[in-house]
């Protein structure tokens, strides 16, 4: 193949650089390929942190995207615990903490998201956040001797970790400034469902409420007070409060930084650079700018920007796809559900909590979500993927209206 940059770049070794070095040897790439992640671990899975490797149903081990041998074996030299710390684009090289530099025809950013942390939380023992292994090793270990976890934050990572503890039979209060569960992603109704299941599965909510600040003794925390004047006891504290991009290394190197690393259609950001997965945001013909953390869109963003280096570049047009599992049952939704301005269930029954919802904006149907109804959610997707007119989409089955979705 002519014409190909001689030296590859991915920095990022989680699912989307692992996609994007896979692809591209894939593709028929022969040149020098570098994939550089910050952490110590073979790459692996993040989903299953949540639920398997929490719950200790799964061994680290068994959470590897690939074996050791693949990247040697592929031709990929793999570089393990060496965070990038700055990029200089006009000698065209990545700075590395270990103090080396690597020299790049082409760069791939996937260094993914950092969690956001509660003020006042630093050294504070039984205070864990849970997006990497070693975030889910500690906290674990943590659970092995505890009785009470406070989550804070009701998101889908909050959500799951709620869940999972109480199959530990920990007690379990989940604390969110929003009135239901997922709001900002899922709207009034279909968080609705999720608070009840959680009620049901015996998790103390604590909605519509924050957090003031964490009580603490000899270093080691011992629970929250709310914004609201309640005091909650706590053996362990969980902050899953959301995430922001990890592009503090990329300060100064003149890359459009707004929401995470901003490409093009294409998700080219600079000449021979592009952005993949939780880090990078685009712009998609329908949807507008997004910046998509689910598991999904990072193999399919990074086999996309594989094929843009390889030569054929090509507006990135998912239906993004996003799941959850939580007390044995997936929830499931495609396409853009936040910042919808209609919602109306389509398919089931709320009551039932098995049902599809259509949401929609400017007359066209933006995302659907589904519980229970895999078919029939299938079959969403292609209205999703088609942009169809709402007033069609809605009638084609029983529709009851729900309240908007809250921005985010």
């Amino acid at each position: 193949m002519t014409g190909l940059p001689a030296r590859v770049v991915v920095v990022g070794a989680s699912a989307a650089g692992v996609t994007v070095a896979d692809a591209l040897r894939h593709g028929g790439y022969q040149g020098e390929l570098t994939l550089a992640g910050a952490e110590r671990h073979l790459p692996y899975d993040r989903p299953p942190l949540s639920k398997e490797v929490l719950a200790g149903t799964r061994e680290p081990a068994a959470t590897a995207l690939r074996d050791a041998g693949h990247y040697a074996g592929s031709g990929i030299e793999l570089l393990l615990g060496t965070p990038a710390v700055a990029l200089d684009r006009a000698e065209r090289t990545v700075a590395l903490a270990d103090g080396r530099r690597l020299p790049y025809d082409a760069l791939v950013i996937a260094t993914g998201v950092t969690p956001r942390r509660l003020t006042g939380t630093d050294g504070l023992a039984g205070v864990h956040v849970l997006r990497t292994l070693d975030d889910a090793l500690a906290l674990r270990a943590d659970l092995v001797v505890a009785r009470r976890i406070i989550v804070v934050g009701a998101g889908f990572l909050g959500s799951e970790a709620a869940a999972t503890c109480r199959g530990l039979g920990l007690d379990v209060t989940l604390v969110d400034p929003r009135p239901v569960p997922a709001e900002a992603a899922l709207g009034a109704v279909v968080g609705g469902v999720l608070a009840a299941v959680h009620a049901e599965n015996g998790v103390d909510l604590r909605l519509g409420t924050g957090v003031r600040r964490l009580e603490h003794d000899a270093g080691r925390v011992t629970g929250v007070t709310l914004t609201d004047g309640a005091r909650v006891a706590a053996d362990v504290v969980l902050v899953a409060i959301g995430c922001r991009p990890a592009t503090d290394w990329l300060a100064g190197s003149g890359l459009p930084l707004g929401d995470g690393v901003e490409g093009d259609a294409t998700c080219r950001v600079a000449p021979d650079v592009y952005a993949a997965g939780d880090v990078a945001s685009w712009r998609h013909a329908s949807h507008g700018r997004l910046r998509v953390e689910h598991r999904t869109n990072a193999t399919e963003q990074a086999e996309h920007v594989a094929a843009a280096i390889l030569g054929a570049p090509a507006p990135f047009r998912p239906v993004p796809y996003v799941w959850s599992d939580q007390y044995g049952v997936r929830l499931q939704a495609w396409g853009v559900t936040s910042g919808s301005h209609d919602v109306a269930v389509v398919e089931g029954s709320i009551e039932e909590r098995r049902f599809v919802a259509l949401y929609g904006r400017d007359g066209r149907v933006t995302g659907a979500v589904g519980r229970r109804l895999p078919k029939a959610l299938r079959q969403a997707r292609e209205l999703v993927a088609a942009g169809a007119p709402w007033a069609e989409a809605i009638r084609a089955g029983p529709s009851h209206p729900a309240p908007p979705v809250a921005a985010p």
